[in-house]
C-alpha cells in the first residue's frame, strides 16, 4: 500500500481509472464516518435530554432561586419618547441620551420622579 506511483508514466486512461476509484473509496469511508457521527450526536443529544430531565425532577426550586451576583441596578433616567428605554447611569450613555444632551438638554430633565423610591428597595447604608 506503500507504494510510489508514477504518474507520468501513466496513460489518461489509467489516472481517469485510478481516480475514479479513489473517488469511490472516499464515498464509501465519508459516508460510513458521517453516519458514525450522527449515531454518536444522537447518543449525546438523548444523553442530554436525560441530564436535563433528572435535573428539573430533583431540584426545580434550585434551578430557579439562581442569585444575581450584584443588586439589581434600577433605572434612573428615561427617554420620553420612546418609555420602554432606560438607562441606570452606568455604562456608557444611550444614543438618545447622548444626543439629546448634544442638542442643549440637561440630564436632569430625563431623571425618573420615582427613581428615588426605587433606591430605598435596595440595601440602606448606615452612618456611624
Amino acid at each position: 500500500m506503500s507504494r510510489k506511483l508514477n504518474f507520468d508514466g501513466m496513460s489518461v486512461d489509467e489516472m481517469w481509472r485510478l481516480h475514479e476509484e479513489i473517488s469511490r473509496v472516499l464515498s464509501v469511508r465519508l459516508t460510513s464516518e458521517r453516519r458514525e457521527l450522527e449515531n454518536r450526536l444522537a447518543q449525546l443529544r438523548r444523553e442530554n435530554e436525560i441530564r436535563r430531565s433528572a435535573q428539573s425532577e430533583t431540584s426545580p426550586a434550585k434551578l430557579q432561586s439562581t442569585k444575581r451576583k450584584y443588586p439589581r441596578v434600577f433605572p434612573k433616567y428615561r427617554n420620553p419618547r420612546e418609555p420602554s428605554e432606560t438607562w441606570s447611569g452606568r455604562g456608557k450613555q444611550p444614543r438618545w441620551l447622548a444626543a439629546a444632551l448634544n442638542s442643549g438638554h440637561t440630564i436632569e430633565e430625563f431623571l425618573i420622579s420615582d427613581a428615588n423610591t426605587n433606591n430605598s428597595r435596595g440595601r440602606v447604608r448606615q452612618s456611624h
